[in-house]
């Protein structure tokens, strides 16, 4: 504060001689009360921000501009860049995956490929650009014991990222060809934070092993992860340097989320990034999602294709035909009770539908049914979340319907419909009175247009509406009442 005084009194002094000689002293005067008023202005407002105090020293940069956005109007598509990391040998079976969301002249990014994908040309309009990573054998030759040189340049996605595109930017998300995302509920997300301060947000892994190799702390790269801008820029001028104070980690995840610790940012999880390190059918895992808008699942190769009678990709156009008419509302269980019969409903909107022939509490159908395994069985097996095994007892074995349809009955509703796929095979539950469920071979869900934003985070409830000729069943369903319970 007393060195910039000096200067300042200085710069006076020698305006003041250039002044005199001139015969300029009034308007030596009006400078002069100018020159102390826009001081005072700078010296008040810089302490009060440093950001500010940075950008009156250097210039209006990039930093400046964003910090001094409009901060009430939300976040939108446009100001969110991709980096998705890919490679030549595995882009061409994964690309229809990138092109299930990525939206030509909105979406904003880039696919970072290991060298020139030759064989491509020309590149498809339907996804989004690439670009080919630099070359950095020799600069990380000795800095990643394991030999992980894709590791270091999946690191640096968001470094390359940066300097292709940060005009405009609150946010860039990084994420892998493997991966969907489900933009319209990301951008619903990230509009809840504030972009300029430090935020990093991700999820977890589902397997408790994979956690343990890597870190708990850490936003697993597969299920894609946001970062600031604030956060990004700050981050890729560090970036190289750090990668090599960390020779022994393995994943770019973990070395990412390392250089980003050392910013004294911690991880933001937001329970939709879904790394989906599970092995076999998921559909137990699906049918049970946690009340929070699905943003990304992973992993999609590994794992069985989530409809029956379906290959991955047709699985997977399949539910974007749901998530295009609501995203907001996809994977969203609902519970409700046809107390008459003592039968338990829970719809998975847009992707199953399970009926139990006995009145189970909600606490019971929200954890999901293990129809899946762990990632790993080396130590620490498990999973981060409750689970139900599967039974053959007739009063606790859902009767199990996929999504067969969705249309728009009018300008305020959707109808979904799912299907039973298969017999259950398995006597009436006695004890909640004899009533089976093996005749219905439809349920139709009747629901709102589309999820209001005071139901975010909570359930929504639904009713039995009817049954028609004993095969089809009805369900609506709405918002909640105020203090209503589901029991």
């Amino acid at each position: 504060m007393a060195l910039e005084m000096v200067e300042f009194s200085v710069v006076l002094t020698k305006l003041k001689s250039l002044f005199d000689k001139s015969g300029g002293l009034i308007l030596f005067k009006s400078l002069l009360i100018t020159g102390l008023s826009f001081y005072l202005f700078y010296i008040f407002f810089a302490n009060q921000s440093p950001e500010l105090s940075t950008s009156l020293r250097y210039g209006w940069d990039s930093y400046a501009h964003h910090s001094f956005s409009n901060a009430a109007a939300a976040t939108n598509i446009s100001q969110i860049v991709f980096g998705v990391s890919s490679s030549i040998n595995t882009w061409r079976n994964r690309r229809h995956y990138i092109e299930e969301w990525w939206q030509p002249n909105i979406t904003r990014g880039f696919v970072w490929l290991d060298r020139i994908p030759s064989g491509f040309f020309p590149w498809s309009p339907s996804s989004p650009p690439y670009r080919v990573s630099a070359d950095i054998t020799g600069a990380f030759k000795n800095y990643n014991k394991h030999g992980m040189s894709q590791a270091i340049r999946m690191t640096r996605v968001i470094l390359e990222t940066f300097r292709e595109s940060n005009e405009s930017v609150r946010w860039f998300v990084l994420t892998d060809d493997d991966t969907v995302l489900l933009v319209d509920n990301l951008v619903e997300v990230l509009a809840r934070y504030d972009h300029n301060k430090y935020y990093y947000i991700g999820g977890n892994s589902e397997s408790i092993s994979a956690n343990d190799l890597n870190s708990f702390e850490m936003a697993f790269g597969g299920a894609g992860c946001a970062l600031s801008f604030p956060l990004a820029k700050g981050l890729v001028i560090h970036l190289d340097e750090c990668i090599k104070r960390y020779p022994t980690l393995y994943g770019s995840d973990h070395i990412l989320q390392s250089c980003i610790i050392e910013f004294g940012v911690s991880l933001t999880q937001e329970r939709g990034f879904h790394q989906i390190d599970l092995h076999r059918d998921i559909w137990g895992f699906l049918s049970a999602h946690p009340q929070a808008p699905l943003i990304s699942f992973h992993h999609i190769d590994v794992v069985e294709p989530i409809f029956p009678s379906m290959d991955r990709h047709q699985s997977l156009k399949h539910l974007m035909k749901a998530a295009k008419v609501d995203s907001s509302r996809l994977l969203q269980q609902t519970i409700c009770y046809h107390k008459k019969s003592n039968w338990s409903f829970s719809i998975s909107w847009g992707y199953s539908a399970q009926i139990y022939e006995k009145i189970h509490p909600p606490n019971f159908l929200q954890r999901p049914l293990q129809t899946f395994l762990p990632w790993s069985n080396r130590a620490r097996p498990g999973f981060m979340f409750n689970t139900r095994p599967l039974s053959r007892d007739p009063c606790e074995a859902p009767h199990v319907f996929f999504f067969g349809s969705v249309e728009r009955e009018n300008r305020t509703q959707v109808i979904t419909s799912y299907i039973r796929r298969w017999p259950r095979n398995l006597p009436t539950c006695l004890s909640s009175g004899n009533h089976s469920a093996d005749s219905i071979s439809e349920i139709r869900v009747f629901s709102p247009l589309k999820r209001l934003n005071n139901w975010v985070g909570r359930r929504e409830c639904c009713d039995i509406v009817r049954f028609l000729d004993l095969t089809v069943t009805e369900v609506r369903v709405r918002g909640c009442r105020n203090d209503e319970v589901v029991a």
